[in-house]
């Protein structure tokens, strides 16, 4: 649960997209080498507490461990307050580096629960793989066959696309359990393209480099197998 580089506006997208109450992580922090960041998620937002290296301990507010596995151990059991609305929030769920997910985005991520008091030993899965991923695509009209730019998010099944970054509402939301393919495409006369296959409409997408269309096209066939997985359990399981 330390993640190394990650900034603080991905710290709270991370906890507040993926994360739940007593949802936490570990960081550097940007003001001073010696300094850390626990973020941890409360209710609908997202409180970062500084936490001091002093080369053989930890100091966090007015306590003092002798390691990080000690604090959390500690918070684990008693509520972390928040200084500014006095919100109590306890550490219960670390969201881990390291998961079993394509590591293409380094936002890809999965749960992990923790009971109070437990070891970080003691940590088992509670929630299903959340692959997660957003960026700039150009998208080729239905009608017109024109190439517009559009902002995309990858969330669970659903793969949706707005008119720019800052728009609330998506232009469409494309369901994934009803895509059959994704690939390459070298049909159209832009370059680093690729495609997906609905029953109804073949989308094509195109990214600025040949890696970021890569990497799109890794996590979405990811995403497919891991829909198909699904459906061939519940499938085995029906017929049990």
């Amino acid at each position: 649960w330390y993640h190394d580089n990650l900034t603080r506006h991905a710290a709270e997208a991370l906890l507040l997209s993926n994360g739940q109450d007593g949802s936490y992580l570990l960081r550097k922090s940007n003001e001073r080498e010696d300094l850390y960041s626990l973020s941890v998620r409360g209710k609908d937002s997202v409180k970062h507490f500084h936490v001091e290296h002093t080369g053989t301990s930890f100091k966090f507010g007015f306590n003092e461990f002798s390691s990080l596995k000690e604090l959390v151990m500690h918070f684990a059991n008693q509520p972390l307050i928040g200084s500014e609305t006095g919100t109590l929030i306890v550490l219960k769920h670390p969201y881990p580096r390291q998961v079993e997910e394509p590591s293409i985005y380094e936002s890809v991520r999965v749960h992990t629960a923790m009971q109070t008091g437990r070891t970080e030993s003691d940590l088992v899965p509670s929630a299903p793989s959340l692959g997660t991923k957003e960026g700039y695509l150009i998208k080729q009209g239905k009608i017109v066959k024109n190439w517009k730019t559009r902002w995309f998010t990858l969330h669970r099944n659903e793969l949706k696309y707005f008119k720019d970054q800052t728009a609330t509402e998506p232009i469409r939301a494309l369901d994934l359990t009803e895509c059959s393919a994704v690939q390459f495409d070298y049909s159209q006369e832009r370059v680093n393209c690729f495609c997906l296959v609905f029953p109804l409409r073949t989308y094509y997408l195109c990214a600025k480099t040949g890696i970021e269309a890569d990497e799109w096209i890794k996590i979405l066939r990811w995403k497919l197998s891991q829909i198909r997985k699904q459906l061939e359990e519940r499938s085995a399981t029906l017929s049990s």
